[in-house]
C-alpha cells in the first residue's frame, strides 16, 4: 500500500475516533467512574470490537471486487453517498459533546469490557462507515499485507485515542477542552467524509 493512501485511511480513522459520540461517552463514562484502568479496558475492548468489523468489512468487499464487480462498484457508490450523508450531518453539528459526557458510577472490569466491545459491536453505523470507507482502499489494495493494514489501521488508531483520553481525563481541564473544540473537530470531520466520498467517485470512473 502506498505512503499517500495509508496516511489517507489514518487521516480519517483518527477523525472518526476523534468525533464525540456514545463510544466516546463509554469511555469516559468508566474512566471517570472506576480510574484510568478501566478507561483503559473499555478502550481496549472497543477497539477489538471495531478491528472485528474492520476485518468482515474487508473480506466480503474482496471477494465483491474479485467476483461481482458489478455489485462492487454499486456498493462502493452507496457508500460515498453514505460518507457524504456523514460529512454534511458533521458540518452541520454543534458539537453537542456535553449531554454525551456525563460520568458513571464505578463499574467492575470485566462490565468495563463488556460496555467498550458492546458500544462498537452493536453499532450498525460502524458496519455501514467501514463499507463506505474501505471500498475505496480495497480497489487498490488487495494484497494480504494490504488488508492486514487496512484492518490494523482502524483497531490501533481506535485504541490508542481512547487510551489518551482514559490518561488525560484525570485533568478536568483536558475534558472542558474537548467540549469547547468539539464543534471544530466535526467540522473538520465533515470536509474529510466528503472529500473521501468524491475520492470514491472519481476512483469508480477510472476503474
Amino acid at each position: 500500500m502506498e505512503l499517500g493512501i495509508w496516511l489517507s485511511l489514518l487521516t480519517v480513522c483518527l477523525l472518526g475516533a476523534m468525533s464525540p459520540g456514545p463510544s466516546l461517552a463509554v469511555v469516559v463514562k468508566h474512566t471517570l467512574g472506576g480510574g484510568r484502568s478501566h478507561g483503559l479496558t473499555t478502550a481496549w475492548a472497543h477497539a477489538l470490537g471495531v478491528g472485528f468489523y474492520a476485518l468482515l468489512t474487508i473480506l466480503g468487499l474482496a471477494v465483491l471486487l474479485e467476483q461481482f464487480p458489478v455489485a462492487f462498484k454499486v456498493i462502493a457508490l452507496l457508500g460515498a453517498a453514505y460518507l457524504a450523508w456523514l460529512g454534511v450531518n458533521a458540518l452541520r453539528s454543534k458539537g453537542g459533546i456535553a449531554a454525551k459526557l456525563a460520568a458513571g458510577k464505578s463499574s467492575t472490569f470485566s462490565e468495563a469490557a463488556r460496555d467498550g466491545a458492546m458500544i462498537s459491536l452493536l453499532n450498525p453505523k460502524l458496519a455501514l462507515f467501514f463499507v463506505a470507507l474501505f471500498s475505496q482502499f480495497v480497489a487498490v489494495g488487495t494484497g494480504l499485507t494490504s488488508q492486514a493494514i487496512i484492518v490494523a489501521t482502524p483497531l490501533l488508531v481506535d485504541g490508542l485515542w481512547y487510551t489518551l483520553i482514559a490518561f488525560i481525563l484525570s485533568n478536568p481541564k483536558v475534558l472542558e477542552r474537548l467540549k469547547s473544540n468539539a464543534i471544530w473537530i466535526d467540522k473538520l470531520s465533515g470536509v474529510v467524509l466528503i472529500l473521501l466520498a468524491l475520492r470514491v467517485v472519481w476512483q469508480l470512473s477510472v476503474m
